[in-house]
């Protein structure tokens, strides 16, 4: 997966952290978005993080954190 693929959530996926229902667990299933950035580093040191995906959501301006088994690719940069 590279920055700007299209990419689909294919896994049951919990967050409490959107927008619209802040504290509230939101399963994001099924949502469409686009791979914002992949998170190698951290102020120029090396990092390995554990969801390095970072997702931008079509809807809400909503963005996660996510690993590369939760995604399906639907359309490649």
């Amino acid at each position: 997966m590279q920055v700007g693929d299209r990419v689909r959530v294919n896994t049951s996926v919990v967050i409490y952290h959107h927008p619209k229902h802040r504290g509230q667990a939101v399963d994001i299933h099924n949502q469409e978005g686009t791979i914002d950035k992949i998170a190698t580093e951290w102020k120029g040191r090396p990092v390995s993080a554990n969801f390095p995906l970072v997702v931008k959501f079509d809807l809400d301006k909503l963005r996660a954190h996510m690993k590369s088994d939760e995604l399906e690719v639907i359309k490649p940069s």
